[in-house]
């Protein structure tokens, strides 16, 4: 059964184990819960469990003393993956954790936080796949603040941590910083960078209108384009590259890590991407974004902070959050012209008349 929250405030733990493994955007959307509580507990041992992929999210934090990798492709319903993540299981377990706190809120995650055996298990009262019972104490975040962010940070609140200005916290070595150097050295300014993949195909904003709006930075703004992504989006920027002709472009698609993807970013001018990590991670190191929203809500998953924007079709299905779509009219409505619009805004600085009414999307955007 779990117990008030009202005693977490007073909690002085000593060692912490953080739990949210996945996803891109995910791991990245909860940073700012990680320099809260390093703040809120100065000279805790913060650990934190994320998969084997995105351990270079996490690598050289200066807020974090260990990483847990978990290999989610190895753990699975066969013997073997059983006995992997039985293995999984006991690293937690002698990690002696006083504090658990879960921030997937799902069925392995709550197992993780279970098999710490610590003392005090913290997850969301409404998290899922029947979490919850796995926690001691269950925290009831705020409806008027539905963004996943802020979610999170609902957390790390209830134990007396200082939530009023976020703190994003991206990988920033030096290493990573000559390498988008060096590639981007060639690249004219503005520089623009396009990421055009996504898991799901209702969140995958045509090639060709990313060609469009390409075309228009180049003509209208002189700007250089930088193409990255993961490998399995190959196919898109083939098709983009086909629709744009002889127009010189940076392709980097299959070509970053996650650190070198966030170096990138902040060497651009401006990141226009689909709803999906790469843009949360852009981001999250302190680029200015826009996201194109059609099967999901900016209120719940935008880009997050005073320098990301977002734009949303306006069909009567937005936000439907389906993964597969016959119609995918949402393509459609938003056009090339509306997003050409905003990034023409955020690209060569606008008018102060243009200003004031970019500064509203981003309000109206992210809640």
């Amino acid at each position: 059964m779990s117990r008030s929250t009202h005693d977490l405030r007073v909690l002085s733990p000593s060692r912490v184990c953080l739990i949210k493994p996945s996803a891109l955007g995910d791991v990245t959307n909860a940073y700012p819960v990680l320099s809260a509580l390093r703040e809120r507990w100065p000279s805790a041992h913060l650990t934190w469990v994320v998969n084997k992929s995105l351990r270079g999210l996490l690598d050289g934090h200066p807020d974090l003393n260990e990483v847990i990798t978990y290999d989610r492709a190895g753990t699975n319903f066969r013997p073997r993956g059983i006995r992997n993540f039985a293995r999984f299981l006991s690293t937690l377990r002698a990690g002696r954790f006083d504090l658990a706190i879960d921030l997937q809120g799902l069925l392995r995650s709550g197992l993780m936080a279970a098999a710490t055996r610590a003392p005090i298990r913290v997850g969301f009262a409404d998290a899922r796949e029947g979490a919850p019972w796995f926690y001691t104490h269950r925290v009831v975040t705020s409806p008027s603040k539905p963004h996943a962010v802020d979610r999170l940070l609902g957390i790390a609140e209830s134990f007396g941590a200082d939530v009023k200005a976020p703190k994003f916290l991206a990988p920033n070595s030096i290493s990573d910083q000559e390498w988008a150097h060096e590639q981007l050295n060639n690249v004219p300014r503005p520089r623009l960078m396009l990421n055009m993949g996504a898991r799901w195909e209702t969140k995958r904003w045509p090639a060709e209108h990313f060609a469009e709006v390409a075309r228009r930075a180049v003509e209208r703004w002189g700007a250089g384009l930088v193409i990255v992504g993961a490998p399995e989006d190959r196919p898109i920027v083939e098709r983009f590259q086909s629709v744009l002709g002889d127009i010189p472009i940076k392709d980097l698609c299959g070509r970053t890590t996650l650190p070198r993807l966030a170096a990138l970013a902040c060497r651009c001018d401006l990141v226009v991407s689909n709803d999906t990590g790469p843009l949360h991670l852009a981001t999250a190191a302190g680029a200015k974004t826009i996201g194109i929203y059609t099967c999901t809500l900016p209120a719940l998953n935008g880009p997050y902070g005073p320098r990301a924007s977002a734009i949303t079709t306006k069909v009567a299905c937005a936000g439907s959050y389906l993964t597969r779509c016959a119609r995918l009219d949402c393509f459609q409505e938003l056009s090339v012209d509306r997003v050409w619009g905003l990034v023409s805004e955020q690209l060569g600085g606008g008018s102060p008349r243009q200003r004031l009414h970019s500064a509203h999307l981003r309000r109206e955007s992210i809640g």
